[in-house]
């Protein structure tokens, strides 16, 4: 038993492995490909059975449809035919894996390793993940045919296959439970071919067992989608249902079909992998037609329920023939945007105390959502008729755009800059000097203070506030300089911590600072028009001293 989970754990892993591997060597372009399914349900199913065999893991490709669903930029109807294909696609590869190809996996699992650590640049990093991944798949399946052989003799197994075979619906729910677990139906399923080549399971187990590591399989890809829009939980909940009702309508003759199947199967194990793959093609022949009706029917069950950020909410196209009602409509979308900078900032100083990467993780969806917005805020005001507007509200146009433009400049930098920072310092376990978080720590709250007043400034349009923020501004600088020059000196006293974290340190205040210069744009254009604005800092070469 030790022997077998060793087994089905280095398995995992390397499934695991392969994944991230080919994410990182090739995650942009895949999601580009697989993006680009949207032109009919026959060209979407065959990407999800392409990206599957190309990910091993169809709980990947599922995942990555659910987010194109929800950004909009796949119907749902195109999703699920992804995921027939994706379904078909781990059948496949369970298939390919039955070959005897052992002899490969001390071949790639050296190459792995040693050209990963010759490999300098990340997608070659990457590769050869997937490579050692691969190699250790292939190293699991041969340890799991050794833990295996003893079994058919082992009277509590014996025991227990006897149990399931009595009840199917028993060896179903088993199976369904493992996958969950493990997050992968081609683990269970290769674990169910190496208990029927070492015949402790019948050809009817057999069948039960792919049944349920294939329901199983779909729990984990809706696990993760609970708390997304309802287009991304339909993808998965609709996965889920379809493998169900597969389920329910073989279950009564499961006895049956497995007396049909084994007959034109000459290993048991090629049965199980056989009787994998075509489960899922009886599935996706079904299903395939019928998939606009079924995309209705999942949006009946799982509606669109607009959250209080689930897109504009003062935009309304009814108000563009009055600017003043849709200058403020445009005003307060961007004052939302305003608040969702706040959070992220919130989150990155709360990580940074406290070590918690999850806490960077929902940041890169609001910086997406802060794009969407402050596209559709240059959109809306896009459309204003521009020669009816007077001077004023042509300023306070121009004046919005550019804060919200600023706003999505800061999110980017929160988002590509200073979490990454702090998921470095997570990650390779550093600590800042006591002296240097607490000035990185009074330099957030200093931005956050700034970000309330440009908010107001945005709302009131008052100089007095807009000449505050400008000194702000300075003072931010300055606040800088004086961190940098501290860190300088505790470099040269040798502290660990400041030595360790030196550009760690650095680099978080030039980005705070960036974030403070975006801030402070929106005081400029109001000083201007009031006079309150010098041209440049530099003293004229007449006034020098």
């Amino acid at each position: 038993m030790l022997d077998l989970c060793g087994a089905v754990a280095l398995l995992l892993w390397g499934v695991r492995m392969v994944k991230t591997g080919v994410m990182r060597a090739f995650g942009p372009r895949l999601r580009l490909w697989i993006g680009s399914a949207v032109r009919n349900r026959v060209a979407a199913f065959g990407v999800g059975i392409a990206a599957t065999i190309v990910l091993q893991s169809s709980t990947a490709t599922a995942m990555m449809a659910a987010s194109f669903t929800a950004g909009g930029f796949m119907s749902s109807m195109m999703a699920q035919a992804i995921m027939l294909g994706a379904n078909i696609g781990t059948g496949i590869v369970t298939r390919l894996l039955v070959f005897d190809i052992h002899f490969l996996a001390p071949l790639l699992i050296a190459t792995g390793v040693v050209s990963f650590s010759f490999s300098h640049s990340k997608p070659l990093k990457g590769f050869c993940r997937a490579l050692l991944g691969l190699g250790m798949m292939l190293l699991s399946l041969q340890l799991l045919g050794q833990a295996t052989e003893p079994m058919r003799h082992a009277k509590v197994l014996t025991a227990l296959m006897a149990a399931l075979e009595a009840v199917p619906v028993l060896a179903v729910a088993v199976a369904a439970v493992l996958a969950a677990a493990a997050s992968s139906s081609m683990a269970i399923v290769l674990l169910a071919m190496s208990l029927a080549t070492a015949d402790t399971v019948s050809p009817m187990t057999g069948l039960a067992l792919v049944l349920g590591a294939n329901l199983g399989g779909a729990i984990p890809p809706l696990v993760a989608t609970l708390r997304h829009q309802a287009a991304a939980r339909r993808v998965t909940f609709g996965n889920l249902l379809v493998r169900l009702l597969g389920c329910i309508l073989l279950l009564p003759f499961i006895e049956t079909v497995s007396a049909l199947l084994s007959k034109f199967a000459v290993d048991p194990g090629l049965f199980v992998a056989d009787a994998h793959i075509l489960f899922n093609i009886s599935i996706a022949a079904i299903m395939l037609p019928l998939l606009r009706p079924w995309s209705m029917l999942m949006r009946k069950i799982l509606p669109d329920a607009p959250g209080p950020r689930s897109g504009p909410l003062h935009l309304d196209a009814e108000c563009l023939d009055s600017p003043a009602l849709a200058l403020a409509g445009a005003a307060r979308e961007t004052l939302a945007i305003g608040d969702r900078i706040a959070s992220m900032l919130e989150m990155s100083l709360e990580a940074l105390r406290i070590n918690d990467i999850s806490r960077c993780a929902s940041i890169a969806d609001m910086d997406d959502e802060i794009d969407r917005l402050n596209s559709a805020v240059k959109l809306y005001l896009a459309r204003l008729d521009r020669p009816r507007l007077n001077i004023g509200e042509a300023d306070r146009s121009d004046d919005i755009i550019g804060y919200a433009t600023n706003l999505e400049h800061v999110g980017d930098i929160i988002d590509r800059n200073l979490c990454e920072l702090v998921e470095k310092k997570i990650r390779n376990q550093l600590s800042f000097s006591s002296e240097g978080a607490a000035e990185i720590e009074e330099i957030y709250n200093l931005t956050f203070s700034n970000l309330r007043m440009a908010q107001s400034i945005l709302l009131s349009m008052d100089d007095h506030l807009a000449r505050k923020l400008v000194k702000a501004k300075v003072d931010i600088r300055h606040l800088e300089e004086r961190s940098a020059a501290n860190h300088m000196s505790r470099l040269r006293e040798g502290i660990v911590e400041s030595i360790q974290t030196s550009s760690l340190h650095m680099d978080m205040l030039r980005d705070l600072k960036r974030i403070n210069a975006h801030i402070a744009a929106i005081a400029y254009p109001i000083l201007k028009r009031h006079g309150l604005l010098r041209e440049s800092r530099v003293v004229a070469v007449g006034t020098e001293r």
